[in-house]
């Protein structure tokens, strides 16, 4: 098995999530010694180990937070600190296969309202290395030393875990201003660990949730150069019925876990209120992004003047391409497929845009990772019976690169022309969270793949005697969190081959202005469709804002929709909100991609002025 620090420095690590959280949804009072446990109910800790290892946990750890001499003899437990280690190691390594890390969970002998001194050291100092030795003997991967809030008592944990032949991550709790409950600043704490001979790697962990986590890593990752693991709480806790609760979903929590990935955190998990239904979902999030998933590396294919290839001209590849190219002003409404084999609503509305003057009909496929009928063979039904030209989304989510190919060959053949190429959504944030993504290639990757069909050459180099025409458009990200990260992969789109692009919904109007004039400082200069999304209420403002990857909706936005008293106030200024976006922006894009939200094509329509 490869050393763990070379692991977490080659490929980001899933951590798993709450113990306590589990141990008390499973039926166990707080009062009671969790860590006891291992003795007392070994079959509950194994249950849970193995549901993280389910959930595709790389590392899982062990049930030995507040293992030592000290937190022990609260319960009256102190004799029985080996057995319990022991006991808690060989559980976990039960679940663990070959791929599986186990990490010694170490927590602080202080509670957090017990004040640090060195006259306090000594005992603290024999409690941290006898357990630490016993974990050692007892075969763990690593040592995490967690949920610390006193510098002092954790740089001393980690020079008692040091020289043991594993490395030793030193990981703190902040509060929602950036500060330990005793008033240190992340700067302070992450300069004396990343100074620490004995510290191999940081980490925040509890405290806080993924947005605020999210924002104290910022800070950490421009302070040192030590891996970091952040593991957040859900969410921040709520009071009901007298239960602690943590009420963020999994998909909240997966959408920051790859935030924090794509910023340079080197491993993800959870604490508090986080389960195994967070965990999976986010570990395959994760698992699929372009930084951590290796994919098929795709060359580029120029035809020799041999093979006696005929190009379709960019402007000659469909009526949409030529009319962007030509500097016109373009629409374009989303219809999502339906869920039922039968078209008949979903051609009607498409008849309804053709008729109002709408260029194209944009279609999703798999939207937020559910089922409906084939997105391909929507838009040949309705391009065949409706006259109106599609924009196919095609995503890299469900087949594999020859399946991928063949697709689009067969698309091409039944005369669909603009491809919008996407990644696509992890299936688990859809209907079907057990379905596994293949991502065999990103967008660049099929962008470069949907590039060579246009010359000739299909995913292995081979020359077919022909060349297609597809017009090739990718996503963009305005308000990415990651905005240089976006940047540089919105470049190397255009160098693969994209010929415009779409991006998510609008709302700030200056993080779109930022965007354009970062690409055109990039040269990656292709026309841009700006995303509309007509909010309808106050409640699909907050759903835009807090549960849907890339949108970001402004306090003011936020502000106007709160006013809306009925339900035909938030639609009307929904509407007169899109209807702004579109004039501040419109001599910086070439057209607009209006959603119709929840099918309803009258709304997207009147933000275009436009009328079915």
């Amino acid at each position: 098995m490869q050393p763990f620090l070379d692991a977490i420095r080659e490929t980001p690590q899933i951590f798993d999530g709450a113990m306590g959280t589990m141990i008390y949804e499973k039926g166990v009072f707080i009062n009671a010694c969790y860590d006891e446990l291992c003795l007392t109910r070994p079959d509950l800790v194994r249950e849970i180990h193995c549901e993280y290892v389910a959930a595709g946990a790389d590392v899982i750890e062990t049930n030995t937070f507040g293992a030592n001499r000290i937190r022990l003899a609260e319960h009256g437990l102190a004799d029985k600190v080996t057995a319990i280690n022991t006991q808690a190691v060989k559980l976990a390594r039960e679940v663990a296969d070959d791929n599986i890390y186990v990490a010694a969970s170490v927590g602080p002998c202080l509670n957090s309202h017990q004040l640090w001194s060195d006259d306090t050291a000594e005992p603290i100092r024999a409690a941290f290395s006898e357990q630490i030795q016993i974990l050692i003997n007892a075969g763990v991967d690593l040592i995490m030393l967690e949920t610390f809030v006193h510098l002092g008592e954790l740089l001393l944990a980690a020079e008692c875990a040091s020289g043991k032949g594993v490395p030793v991550f030193a990981s703190f709790t902040i509060n929602e201003h950036g500060h330990t409950l005793v008033g240190n600043t992340i700067k302070t704490m992450v300069h004396a660990l990343s100074e620490c001979p004995f510290v191999d790697g940081l980490g925040i962990n509890c405290g806080v949730g993924p947005s605020h986590a999210y924002e104290a890593t910022e800070q950490i990752l421009s302070l040192t150069k030590k891996p970091l693991v952040v593991m957040p709480n859900a969410g921040l806790p709520r009071q009901v019925e007298g239960r602690t609760l943590y009420l963020t979903s999994p998909e909240y929590f997966t959408e920051y876990a790859k935030r924090l990935i794509e910023l340079g955190a080197r491993g993800v998990g959870g604490c508090c209120g986080t389960t195994p239904a967070h965990i999976r979902v986010a570990s395959k999030a994760v698992k699929s992004l372009s930084k951590v998933k290796k994919h098929v590396d795709i060359q580029r294919y120029e035809p020799e003047s041999s093979q006696n290839i005929t190009l379709v001209p960019p402007a000659e590849k469909s009526q949409f391409a030529r009319r962007i190219l030509n500097g016109e002003k373009v629409t374009s409404i989303e219809l999502l497929p339906p869920r039922t084999f039968d078209l008949t609503v979903f051609l009607e509305k498409a008849k309804r845009c053709h008729e109002a003057g709408i260029d194209a009909i944009n279609i999703p496929d798999g939207p937020r990772a559910s089922a409906r009928v084939s997105p391909m063979i929507a838009a040949i039904a309705m391009q065949r019976e409706v006259g109106i030209e599609a924009v196919l989304h095609y995503c890299c989510r469900d087949r594999n690169l020859i399946g991928m190919q063949s697709d689009l060959l067969g698309a091409y053949a039944a005369g669909l022309r603009n491809v919008l190429i996407i990644t696509g959504d992890p299936p688990k944030l859809g209907d079907y969270p057990d379905a596994t993504g293949v991502f065999d290639v990103d967008a660049i990757g099929l962008t470069r793949v949907v590039s060579n069909l246009n010359r000739g050459f299909d995913v292995g180099g081979n020359p077919y005697g022909a060349a297609t025409g597809i017009f090739a458009g990718v996503g963009a990200n305005p308000c990415a969190i990651s905005f240089d990260y976006e940047i540089e992969r919105y470049q190397q789109k255009v160098e693969a081959g994209a010929e415009f692009s779409i991006t998510q919904p609008i709302f700030d109007v200056n993080a779109l202005f930022r965007f354009l004039d970062k690409a055109e400082q990039n040269d990656a200069t292709i026309p841009v469709l700006a995303g509309v999304w007509p909010l309808t209420s106050f409640k699909n403002a907050e759903f835009m804002r807090n549960e849907v990857p890339g949108v970001e909706v402004p306090d003011a936005v936020m502000e106007r929709m709160a006013r809306c008293k009925t339900k035909e106030d938030g639609i009307h200024e929904g509407i007169a909100i899109g209807q702004e976006i579109c004039e501040k922006i419109s001599d910086r894009v070439a057209g607009f991609q209006v959603s119709a939200p929840f099918g309803k094509v009258d709304i997207a329509l009147n933000v275009l002025n436009l009328h079915g």
